[in-house]
């Protein structure tokens, strides 16, 4: 018996000898071995001969400053654009909350595939139209598919910005393209609530490709594209004449083409409210569109430029805080009552007004120019009702009137402080009329704004009446009384609820 637990002690121990050996080895193997052993090896071979001492490895070097500022410029550039896209998001909320139930699934879907489209168009031929190089009239040169130099502006040391310190020259051509892109789908989505509740869904779309293809690149070239109101000394910051008033035109001659809705004017020609049926659903659209225009306009430096990102989005949200008060007030004291529907619209003529010059005036006067914002979207809504504009969501008010007036502003209100360095071939921007200057710059402006109209008026109403020829452009009376969600896309927003507002 002891033989055998002495036999069994040794085996044990033998097994124990055998399984440290095994964990030696495997320790001396590990990578953290592996990586020392060598060190140790050469450390001797150091002190054996000084000259065998190895080389360490040279430092990979990191990016450059100008690299930083490129990656950090294209970040921002993006980050901005994913704004401006969030923003159809508020355009669907804010026109389908003032329309009735009956025409919701319609304004949400145009809404929706308005941006689709603008994108394929602008994609196509949109591109090329603006940024080619061409006349001063249009762009041609890398004409489809945004397959020509990067002349938007033109690269290189010939070009160094517009408003200073502004340099496209870093920024990779997609995602100028990327940024220009969702301003177009912005110019499109504003004619859907002009012309909501009556037009034929087809039709609608049609025409948001001509607005990217032929309309809106256009008036870009000459704008933004190195044409001849920017070489002129034309400025517009953000898109108040190049995106507002071009969708706000557009807009404009499809009411007047498609006529008012049924029921909107008595047989005597008075006009009836037709209310919104979701003011929640409103109230959050102009909530998504005040948040989403601090990539709108602050984006529109295109680069890192910390005081003048700061000064872009406090002059912007500054315009849209007084434009929300004097609109109620202007609405409780000419309608008896705080109408929200136009507190949400004179937020959204703030934002608009000071997009144009949010760069070049100084806070004070954004506080004028959102004051007067305001007060004017209302004048301009019941103006419009009054002479048979139907516009069920005010976007003629909002976005062509105060796109005009926002334009001109700069030549009323730029700060001569505020004016940036002039850099060939960027034309000097003049102070404005009200601060220091002549009326010169104001000139200059209203040219563009009549130009705009000359231009995009023509255009979109006779691309209006070839649709209204080839598709038609209004749904039945019949389809129109129903509602056009069961017309046109054969089901509802609300199925299963009773809707009990007027003319639900």
């Amino acid at each position: 018996m002891t033989r055998l637990r002495r036999d069994k002690d040794w085996r044990s121990i033998s097994a124990g000898i055998l399984m440290l050996g095994l964990l030696a080895m495997i320790s001396f193997s590990a990578p953290g071995w592996a990586q020392e052993a060598p060190a140790v090896t050469d450390a001797v071979a150091a002190v054996v001969d000084p000259a065998a001492a190895p080389v360490p490895p040279a430092a990979v070097a990191g990016p450059t400053n100008a690299e930083l500022k490129v990656m950090l410029d294209t970040v921002w550039v993006l980050s901005t654009a994913f704004l401006v896209f969030f923003m159809n998001l508020g355009f669907a909320a804010v026109e389908s909350g003032m329309c009735r139930a009956k025409n919701c699934v319609n304004i949400l879907s145009k809404n929706f595939i308005v941006f689709a489209v603008s994108s394929i168009a602008f994609w196509f031929v949109g591109w090329g139209l603006m940024f080619g190089n061409g006349t001063p009239y249009i762009g041609l040169d890398g004409l489809w598919f945004v397959s020509g130099a990067d002349n938007s502006p033109a690269t290189g040391d010939a070009y160094k910005g517009d408003y200073g310190s502004i340099n496209w020259t870093g920024v990779p051509l997609m995602a100028k393209f990327f940024f220009q892109l969702v301003f177009t789908g912005t110019a499109a989505t504003i004619v859907s609530g002009a012309v909501a509740e009556r037009i034929k869904y087809h039709t609608f779309i049609v025409f948001s490709f001509f607005m990217g293809t032929l309309i809106y690149p256009v008036v870009g070239h000459w704008v933004w594209g190195g044409g001849w109101l920017q070489s002129m000394g034309f400025f517009d910051f953000a898109g108040c004449t190049q995106v507002h008033s071009i969708g706000g035109w557009a807009a404009l001659t499809g009411i007047l083409v498609l006529g008012p809705r049924i029921g909107k004017y008595t047989a005597e020609g008075k006009p009836t409210a037709i209310p919104g049926h979701n003011m929640p659903l409103a109230t959050i659209g102009c909530f998504v569109l005040w948040f989403g225009w601090f990539g709108f306009n602050p984006g529109s430096t295109m680069a890192v430029d910390p005081g003048l990102i700061s000064h872009v989005a406090v002059t912007t949200n500054t315009a849209a805080a007084f434009a929300t008060i004097t609109a109620t007030a202007t609405a409780w004291i000419l309608l008896g009552k705080p109408d929200l529907g136009m507190t949400l619209n004179g937020c959204l003529a703030g934002l608009v007004a000071i997009t144009a010059a949010c760069a070049f005036v100084s806070v004070w006067s954004s506080v004028i120019i959102g004051s007067i914002a305001g007060v004017v979207v209302v004048l301009a809504v019941l103006t419009f009702d009054r002479i048979g504009i139907d516009d069920p969501v005010g976007a003629t008010s909002v976005h062509l009137v105060n796109g005009i007036f926002g334009t001109l502003c700069i030549g009323l209100f730029t700060d001569p402080k505020l004016i940036p360095a002039a850099t060939p071939p960027a034309v000097a921007l003049k102070a404005g009329l009200f601060t220091g200057g002549d009326a010169s710059q104001l000139i200059i402006q209203l040219t563009g704004v009549i130009a705009t109209a000359a231009y995009v008026l023509p255009v979109s109403f006779i691309a209006w009446i070839i649709l209204k020829a080839i598709f038609g452009l209004r749904v039945t009376r019949e389809e129109e009384m129903e509602g056009l969600d069961l017309g046109e896309h054969g089901n509802e927003a609300y199925p299963g609820f009773v809707m009990h507002s007027p003319g639900h």
